[in-house]
């Protein structure tokens, strides 16, 4: 997608609101690792519109356009024999992690379709995967309406006025350290964290994984 488009797509959603929220949120969702980049129009829209609702329409939308991976999931197990023993594996991984890697994936601007799909093979319970995912993007997209909302009022700020083109470009960028960042996590061991300490420890690993690594200590 080039600059001239993106530009184009904001504006389009925009002058449908809440509505072009979900909808945006929705087709960035809905091809398996072919995302478009929704949180930066949501970014935007920040200024404007309520966060909470940004946040909560468009993490509705995020999560309805997550189904086709699931279903994926759930249609390519028809295609494995019984006995195969990669889809054993799979099922014990989803019963062992479940609901709560779902939503921690849902959690971060990342590709969760590499989970997404295997979720659907494993039969996870559909409403429990709607749950933890519509949470999980719900809370992501109100973070980002927030930080959008921010971001403004710094430019009004030391800038004075509004910012024209500077807010995209900026979101672009913060988009990508973001997800970089993200990607650096190994969210594997968070989940087993959380899982043994709870969630204080688990924000801790996240944030201060030497510190809190016990084999550095």
């Amino acid at each position: 997608m080039d600059w001239y488009s993106l530009v184009d797509l904001y504006n389009i959603v925009y002058s449908y609101a809440y509505v072009g929220a979900f909808f945006i949120s929705l087709l960035g969702s809905l091809i398996p690792f072919l995302p478009l980049p929704y949180l930066i129009p949501i970014v935007l829209m920040a200024d404007k519109f309520n966060p909470v609702i940004l946040g909560v329409v468009s993490g509705l939308g995020g999560a309805v356009g997550k189904i086709t991976s699931y279903l994926i999931g759930r249609i390519s197990r028809r295609f494995f024999q019984r006995k195969n023993n990669r889809s054993s594996i799979i099922v014990k991984a989803m019963n062992k992690y479940g609901i709560l890697a779902v939503f921690l994936f849902a959690l971060t601007p990342l590709p969760d379709d590499v989970l997404y799909i295997p979720v659907g093979f494993a039969k996870m319970n559909f409403v429990k995967f709607m749950v933890a995912n519509a949470l999980g993007k719900i809370i992501l997209t109100i973070l980002v309406a927030y930080l959008g909302r921010t971001y403004f009022a710094l430019i009004r700020l030391y800038i004075g006025g509004e910012a024209s083109i500077y807010p995209i470009i900026a979101s672009i960028i913060f988009m990508i350290f973001l997800s970089i960042a993200l990607f650096k996590i190994d969210w594997e061991s968070a989940i087993e964290n959380y899982r043994k300490h709870g969630l204080k420890k688990t924000i801790k690993f996240i944030l201060f994984p030497r510190k809190s690594n016990p084999n550095n200590s």
